[in-house]
């Protein structure tokens, strides 16, 4: 379940939010990286966590790190870029676990390289706003509905960095995740009155696989450097604080970005 000693303490330590045992909750893109760690925490809180992604074998294996930990966890195989696709995986969650009353709506992606945009092809364009922008709202579109009639829910949506300052992020990556945050704000103020809620996370360079993969060593100081806490993110950074928006430690906040980043805002 833990890759070394230093993930094993940052587990133990996780808070508990007493409010949050026995909810349902569904992460997309849950099966790697950010999503993985939130959906082992909430987990860790008597969550149980319905999670989302595309590889069936990676569902699989988080399914029975979280199950062999003694958490209640069921796999949901979607491409979130596709509404019907989107609303099988919430009816099978319902079926399966029980109303839905947080989702982190974490599945992201693309294909846009970085470089100046007019070298940007339409396809690298669309593929990278569909992948970030589009698959928000159809989570949003889906889940919203049953939140509102029930008469309460917490989002959690993401975005990144490259919307506050540039960060050498291929622009369609940073225009689609400039659009979340608008639409989270946007959503936010339309739902707040059934008592749902909804809010963003901007993480700043988070050591993902592919940022360690991809990512010279060298490069990782660099950015490390400049961060006022002189370290790059965690996945359980951001999952850390994704508990936070979801519990009711957090019930009169909504509409708000929060920057994970390391005190690197600006």
């Amino acid at each position: 379940m833990f890759s070394g000693a230093g993930e094993r303490e940052r587990y133990s330590k996780t808070p508990t939010y007493p409010d949050l045992a026995g909810k349902v909750a569904v992460v997309t893109g849950g099966s790697g990286g950010i999503g993985a760690a939130t959906c082992r925490l909430l987990a860790a809180n008597g969550v149980k966590v319905a999670i989302n992604g595309r590889d069936e074998a990676k569902i699989g294996a988080m399914v029975d790190v979280i199950r062999s930990a003694g958490g209640e966890a069921l796999g949901v195989a979607a491409d979130c870029t596709d509404l019907a696709s989107v609303e099988r995986m919430r009816k099978h969650t319902e079926e399966e676990l029980g109303p839905v009353e947080v989702v982190a709506a974490f599945a992201g992606g693309g294909r846009a390289r970085p470089g100046p945009l007019a070298q940007t092809t339409e396809k690298e364009w669309r593929s990278t706003v569909d992948a970030n922008l589009t698959v928000t709202f159809l989570t949003l579109k889906s889940f919203l509905p049953g939140m509102i009639e029930r008469g309460g829910g917490s989002i959690v949506t993401m975005a990144s960095s490259a919307t506050r300052f540039s960060t050498g992020a291929p622009t369609p990556y940073a225009a689609a995740k400039a659009g979340v945050i608008v639409l989270t704000r946007e959503v936010a103020s339309e739902v707040g009155a059934h008592g749902v809620r909804v809010n963003c996370l901007a993480p700043h360079t988070v050591l993902v696989e592919r940022t360690r993969r991809f990512m010279p060593d060298e490069q990782q100081r660099r950015i490390a450097a400049e961060i006022p806490l002189r370290r790059l993110g965690t996945p359980e950074d951001v999952a850390l604080a994704t508990l936070f928006l979801a519990s009711e430690s957090s019930s009169w906040i909504t509409g708000v970005t929060l920057d994970v980043a390391g005190g690197k805002v600006t």
